[in-house]
């Protein structure tokens, strides 16, 4: 099963594991734009949707299951909604949802410093600034929970029980979404693909059940 798999920042270089020889899954893992060895510089959630297309097609991959950890599970999200036939389905991990919400940043920025599972990662931050104001944007469009209500595409959405990142805005998505799936695995943090390697595998194995 061809799997793109998204990692977070936005921004950061691509940090998420490679699958093991025997995992059901061929993964792919391109680097952002505009960060670490990849060209192209700032820009915006269109481009970026855009490039991933544009992988897809250039591997002859007619659709595809995505898999995205924080801002990954995001943009896995987005690319759902606005290239829904080229995604079998996609599994969502510690994101944050379509929201700019005020209480959520405070309860986050009051834990940061203390997240025990915080992972130092190479970034960009002018691809983080403008990526995450086109975020910003698209969250806003006014038909967004509309096609959000009437995605067709299978999406299964992974809580960590020891985020500091307050979940509520994935458990209204999985309410959200038809048919969506929300499984919260209790005794991992947020970088759990890196603390708990086995227990990312074993769900991005599950990529192969799309």
């Amino acid at each position: 099963m061809p799997t793109l798999q998204l990692s977070g920042g936005p921004g950061c270089v691509h940090y998420l594991p490679d699958a093991p020889a025997d995992a059901p899954v061929r993964l792919f893992a391109p680097e952002p734009r505009g960060v670490g060895a990849s060209e192209g510089g700032t820009h915006d959630i269109a481009r970026a949707l855009a490039d991933l297309e544009e992988i897809r097609r250039a591997n002859g991959i007619e659709d595809w299951a995505v898999v995205g950890h924080s801002f990954g599970a995001d943009l896995a999200l987005a690319y759902a909604v606005e290239r829904p036939r080229s995604i079998r389905g996609v599994i969502g991990a510690c994101g944050t949802g379509v929201q700019h919400d005020r209480d959520w940043s405070a309860a986050y920025h009051a834990r940061k410093d203390d997240d025990p599972s915080r992972v130092d990662i190479e970034y960009s931050p002018e691809v983080h600034r403008s990526l995450l104001t086109s975020w910003r944007s698209w969250i806003k469009e006014p038909s967004l929970l509309r096609r959000l209500s009437r995605l067709t595409v299978p999406v299964s959405f992974l809580v960590a029980g020891q985020d500091i990142r307050p979940s509520w805005p994935v458990e209204q998505l999985a309410q959200l979404i038809p048919g969506a799936t929300l499984t919260a695995l209790p005794d991992v943090p947020h970088d759990f693909w890196h603390s708990h390697p086995e227990v990312w595998t074993e769900q991005v194995s599950l990529a192969s059940q799309f």
